[in-house]
């Protein structure tokens, strides 16, 4: 089984992107859901038991692609456990549209969430960028994002 992180910005489309690929018969996992995180020093980061016990559940011998949808800090640490790393990426002006006008999470209208996510826009994507073996910047439908996706992923050659 291929193992494929979708990570990105809040308001770049991950969840948007997971849910396309699930409608489309695709295993998910939502980081943000599930007890995959705990929080140290103030800070929410993945807990390393709960993802290592996620990707050691899609083993090599089981057919098909997991998809898996987070952005912390510590996520570098399984990199080498993932067979492609994509990032989902937006203009500032989309990312806080999207931000202001989503029903399923809060986070991003306070007006300090959504400076912190611009901030990171410009500090933290540049580092997601140089380890992703593919970016697509979701300005189309997710219809074609995912085609994006699935045309990297299930491409011969590729991981």
């Amino acid at each position: 089984m291929k193992r494929v992180l979708i990570t990105g910005m809040s308001g770049a489309g991950k969840s948007t992107l997971l849910g396309e690929l699930a409608a489309r018969g695709y295993q998910t996992v939502d980081t943000d859901y599930g007890d995959y995180f705990q929080t140290v020093d103030g800070e929410r980061l993945w807990r390393a038991d709960r993802i290592s016990a996620l990707l050691s559940g899609a083993t090599a011998e089981l057919a098909g692609v997991l998809f898996v949808q987070g952005t912390t800090r510590n996520q570098a640490q399984f990199y080498p456990r993932f067979d492609h790393i994509v990032l989902l990426s937006a203009p500032p002006q989309l990312l806080a549209a999207r931000l202001a006008s989503r029903a399923n999470n809060p986070y991003g209208k306070d007006p300090a969430e959504l400076a912190e996510t611009l901030q990171y826009k410009r500090t933290v994507e540049p580092l997601l960028r140089a380890s992703a073996t593919l970016e697509v910047i979701t300005t189309i439908p997710v219809s074609q994002v995912a085609d994006t996706v699935l045309d990297h992923v299930l491409s011969p050659g590729t991981a």
